[in-house]
């Protein structure tokens, strides 16, 4: 839980991010004020049966919020305020009722000033093929801070553990680079739910992945643009058959940014495929 710092610091720090461009909505949450948020990424590319994947309704608590529904491959919703306390999540086919949800699971102590995001993501071992990713971000950045936040997760069944890479443009290699956000499990992310974000000074870089302790390149992005307060949850997802090898052209990256409207993830193009 954040401390709360006291009242003439508070108010003092939100006209002063509200004259740069700030907005209130962040600055409780980071002094630990703001109504709890959650939001929802749809990272299902196909029906287990190798149809189209459905658009999903999110599930909170065993109902669904207002803009949390019908979403489709790639969507990413806008934050909707939660109460605070354990929280049971889930998704289904849009119209079903959660008493059907393809997966759930449970956010234990929701607290104010923190965001919380819902992953809908194919699975090889559940048997009716969806899976469910949950993160809890306290969203710790500082009052007067404008660097951009940045998390990692893998949403590919057939990557089972990867480091993320994000580098200067025109970077060839990661020998001698350090892994970014290194040993992504399928499932889960980097930093870890509960822990805050990676924070990044707002600039161009690019995006190189590999195989969780090697260096050589299974996806490598263009050279990308992140803006100074961007909010991006970076997510590796399968561009073939979600049983398909972990080779070069067989994962993709999807950007959910955080921000006030509805909008489909930034698909990073691979420069290693042309797509």
């Amino acid at each position: 839980m954040k401390t709360v710092h006291n009242l003439i610091a508070f108010a003092g720090a939100a006209c002063l991010l509200a004259a740069c461009g700030g907005g209130s909505n962040d600055v409780g949450k980071e002094v630990g004020l703001q109504t709890p948020e959650i939001h929802f990424v749809n990272a299902v590319p196909i029906a287990p049966n190798g149809s189209a994947a459905p658009n999903l309704d999110l599930f909170v608590n065993g109902s669904t919020l207002s803009g949390q529904t019908n979403v489709p491959y790639k969507g990413v919703t806008n934050f909707a305020n939660i109460g605070t306390g354990s929280t049971q999540v889930g998704y289904g086919v849009t119209g079903s009722s959660a008493s059907s949800a393809l997966a759930s699971g449970t956010f234990p102590d929701v607290a104010n000033g923190h965001e919380y995001t819902v992953i809908a993501l194919p699975s090889i071992t559940a048997s009716n093929g969806y899976g469910i990713g949950l993160i809890d971000d306290p969203f710790d950045k500082g009052l007067l801070s404008n660097q951009a936040r940045v998390r990692s997760f893998n949403a590919s069944p057939n990557a089972a553990d990867v480091d993320v890479y994000i580098v200067p443009p025109g970077t060839t290699s990661v020998a001698g680079f350090s892994p970014t956000m290194a040993g992504v499990s399928y499932g889960h992310a980097v930093p870890a739910s509960g822990q805050d974000s990676l924070y990044f000074s707002g600039g161009n870089y690019m995006a190189i992945v590999t195989a969780a302790g090697t260096t050589a390149p299974i996806y490598e992005s263009a050279q990308f643009n992140l803006a100074n307060n961007a909010d991006w949850l970076i997510s590796t997802v399968p561009a073939g058959g979600v049983a398909s090898a972990l080779v070069p052209g067989q994962i993709h990256l999807l950007v959910a940014q955080g921000g006030n409207t509805s909008q489909p993830a930034l698909e990073l193009a691979n420069a290693l495929t042309g797509h």
